[in-house]
């Protein structure tokens, strides 16, 4: 692993820990993980900066869309 993906992946550990998750619905949650999911898949599969964006962004979308409370739909 190289320097700056150690240095990248820290400091996204550490604004996570220290953010926290407390406050969070669970609609959030699934949208944060899904984001983490995608940009982490979308980094293997083409180890560049706009595919971890990309899989974070698609993989946020299908996070959201995944939390969505159902009782709430009309």
């Amino acid at each position: 692993m190289s320097i700056s993906k150690l240095l990248f992946t820290g400091l996204l550990l550490a604004t996570l820990g220290v953010s926290g998750c407390s406050n969070m619905s669970h609609q959030d949650k699934t949208t944060v993980g899904g984001a983490v999911a995608g940009g982490v898949a979308g980094n293997l599969l083409c180890g560049g900066v706009v595919c971890t964006g990309v899989g974070a962004a698609v993989g946020g979308v299908i996070g959201h869309e995944v939390g969505k409370d159902d009782k709430k739909k009309n």
